[in-house]
């Protein structure tokens, strides 16, 4: 909503959280951005406290006067959203939920009508066409830029030693009696001398592995360290490629297992990183260019804030 700025009222009101050279931002949107927020947090299993929540909030009210500003600096540049592009997006969202009710129901979650998300997309689009055209468009990334990152942060780009190996597992509960250890553990024995008779791995772990990988004769692919538990892993790790370990207990039950192959540590070769590198260098070139873009238009403007410090 835009209201003249001789028309605003100089205290705080009830209904709005700031004023950006005339332009409310309601407490409505800052609320709804507090729900984008955390929402993401939920998904990666974080939760906030009441301190954590405050300071978000006061995050989440900069990040909409940053929008606010960007989407007039759009104005005043004259951008013009192409509206086939406009409804493409929106029908791109609609097909995104099923049924008709799925899409009402997110309206309604977010507190906008169809002409409020059509307005809130038209902005977005508005706004990321003028971060192209005034920045995105005139960064550039040196390959010589690219190979100094790619030199001064060795780390990043290590592969850790890796084995290959298959195995044949007989389950058994780690909390069982011991007469149902006794009887796994005669079961991967039996297998054992099957295979120092001249047995065939693959087929054995095809024919008894109580494991998924039975069906791939056993292989479980490469692996790093840390991915298998323990007792696995040091087997496994401590064998040739070719050997076979002994019986191996973890608390999945009884193992045997072969080492398939084995790869040393190793550098990722820049070729295969170097595209890569570009885009993420490109990024954040783009993205301090923008904080420093932002400052300029916020020196420029009339800004009143009214997101009291307890975050309220």
């Amino acid at each position: 909503m835009h209201v003249p700025a001789w028309a605003e009222e100089k205290q705080p009101s009830e209904g709005k959280v700031a004023v950006v050279n005339g332009a409310v931002i309601t407490r409505v949107d800052l609320d709804r951005q507090m729900g984008f927020l955390q929402q993401r947090l939920r998904r990666w299993g974080m939760l906030l406290n009441e301190s954590q929540l405050s300071n978000m909030k006061k995050k989440a009210l900069e990040d909409l006067v940053d929008l606010e500003l960007l989407y007039q600096e759009s104005k005043n540049k004259g951008i013009q959203v192409d509206e086939a592009s406009l409804d493409e997006r929106i029908k791109a969202l609609k097909k995104r939920f099923p049924k008709e009710g799925e899409y009402r129901d997110l309206l309604r979650k977010m507190n906008l009508s169809e002409d409020s998300m059509k307005f809130q997309i038209r902005r977005e689009m508005a706004t990321q066409q003028l971060v192209d055209e005034e920045i995105a468009q005139k960064v550039t990334v040196s390959d010589k830029e690219i190979r100094e990152y790619y030199d001064g942060n060795a780390n990043f780009f290590k592969e850790p030693e890796q084995v290959r190996a298959s195995h044949i597992l007989i389950k058994v509960d780690p909390n069982a009696g011991e007469s149902k250890k006794a009887e796994a553990r005669k079961k991967i024995e039996k297998i054992e001398e099957k295979l120092k008779a001249g047995a065939d791995f693959s087929g054995l772990a095809k024919e008894f592995s109580e494991c998924p990988s039975s069906v791939r004769g056993g292989d479980l692919g490469y692996f790093a360290r840390g991915q298998m538990v323990r007792a696995f892993e040091e087997a496994a790790f401590a064998s040739k490629p070719g050997q076979v370990s002994g019986i191996v207990e973890t608390r999945f039950g009884y193992h045997l297992i072969k080492v398939e192959d084995k790869k040393p540590q190793s550098m990722i070769p820049f070729e295969v990183v170097r595209d890569r590198l570009e885009e993420y260098l490109t990024q954040e070139k783009i993205q301090k260019q923008l904080t420093s873009y932002i400052e300029g238009l916020k020196k420029k403007a009339k800004i009143e804030r009214f997101l009291i410090e307890n975050g309220k």
